[in-house]
């Protein structure tokens, strides 16, 4: 059943409100634009003001004043979480997509881990994510259901060195996904979560910049090469829609390959046998 009736002519979200968090830039940023680009009206956050509002601006002038707007939040605070969702619904009068996006790292290995960046990359990371669904899905619920698409990481699949907080919290995201789905199943509300491996955002620019750490990088990578966060919108946008309206509690890596990978090498390639 879909949530709203689509608009004639339009795209695949038409009809729909959403709230994306960590919409400033990045992965955040490219499903705001693809979300607006099928026909629904969008509310994101971010805590940089300046570029939100640079953003709004842009996006208003090609979308409209009535289909985009910025919300600054921290997706840690619960008190910013809820006037965020009730700044959208009061402009929307609904929440059909929520895209929990917003998140943090921080390199270190356990030893050497400042208690305060674990505590803050949970905090976002994983807190957020409870935060906004807390806030949301209670409206949810009374519009007859809804949606939520729950960033997390192939990092949260498996480990990775010295990325312990960010591991752990995206490790909680993803059985937080499913446990919410569970919940939530019989109220029409899907939960599913992408699995982004390793994308060009703002966050792996010193991958991007360090020629050695970016070739080994790719070298790891069966495609060869670091993904683009169009990429990743256009999964979040797919399981946002009715296309992907039997989808529930799916955990959907985009990531070139790396989860399909043992970490055994590749011996052909090695022997030089084509």
């Amino acid at each position: 059943m879909a949530l709203t009736d689509p608009v004639s002519g339009g795209g695949v979200l038409s009809g729909r409100a959403a709230l994306v968090t960590g919409g400033t830039a990045g992965i955040g940023e490219a499903t705001v634009r693809e979300f607006l680009r099928h026909g629904a009206r969008v509310v994101f956050s971010g805590t940089r003001a300046e570029a939100g509002e640079r953003l709004v601006g842009e996006l208003a002038s090609c979308h409209g004043p009535d289909a985009v707007r910025f919300e600054r939040a921290d997706v840690a605070d619960p008190e910013q979480v809820g006037s965020m969702v009730a700044a959208t619904l009061a402009a929307f009068g609904r929440i059909d997509i929520l895209f929990n996006n917003a998140g943090t790292g921080c390199f270190g290995r356990t030893p050497d881990l400042d208690a305060a960046e674990w505590r803050r990359v949970l905090a976002v990371d994983l807190d957020g994510v409870f935060h906004c669904c807390k806030a949301v899905i209670p409206a949810m619920r009374r519009q007859g259901g809804g949606v939520i698409v729950n960033n997390a990481s192939v990092s949260g699949l498996a480990g990775d060195y010295s990325f312990t907080a960010y591991a752990a919290a995206k490790g909680g995201v993803i059985n937080y996904t499913r446990a919410l789905a569970l919940d939530h199943a019989r109220d029409n509300i899907r939960v599913n979560a992408v699995c982004p491996g390793l994308i060009a955002t703002e966050m792996i620019r010193h991958t991007m910049n360090h020629d050695a750490l970016r070739q080994a990088c790719e070298a790891n990578i069966p495609m060869g090469r670091i993904g683009r966060v169009e990429e990743v919108a256009r999964l979040v946008r797919f399981l946002a829609s009715d296309d992907a309206s039997y989808m529930t509690g799916a955990l959907v890596p985009v990531d070139g390959g790396i989860t399909a990978w043992s970490g055994q090498p590749d011996i052909a390639r090695i022997l030089g046998i084509p």
